[in-house]
């Protein structure tokens, strides 16, 4: 999410974002990998993570949600639609815990009704 948050808010490439966001940090090669993953597939797939949360955000207009809430929704968004091995609950339970530690218990609720409605109109995982 911070990653998304630096490329919209700073204006930044992606791949700038990529070079610079985890220097002088110490990741697991693992988890740096799924970071970057996630992040650059939220950028390559933004209208259609958009679209989605313009579809379910009733009286929202995407442009006046908190950055770090849109955010939130891309990335948990990507991760529900392109991760399948990834329980639902578990993305959606990660959004909300990003919530909570960057925004605000109003945002929790919306991220949460937003993410579940999505997550009602995918196909079953077996």
């Amino acid at each position: 999410m911070q990653m998304l948050y630096q490329w919209e808010v700073g204006k930044h490439a992606p791949a700038e974002v990529c070079a610079t966001f985890f220097q002088g940090k110490t990741v697991e090669p693992e988890v740096e990998g799924f970071a970057r993953e996630l992040f650059e597939g939220a950028v390559n797939r933004l209208a259609e993570l958009d679209g989605l949360v313009r579809e379910r955000a009733e009286h929202w207009r995407l442009e006046r949600l908190a950055a770090v809430d849109r955010n939130i929704l891309r990335l948990a968004l990507f991760e529900l639609l392109y991760h399948p091995e990834t329980p639902p609950a578990a993305v959606i339970n990660e959004a909300l815990e990003i919530a909570r530690r960057f925004s605000g218990e109003d945002s929790v609720e919306f991220v949460n009704g937003i993410l579940d409605a999505i997550r009602k109109t995918l196909p079953a995982r077996g």
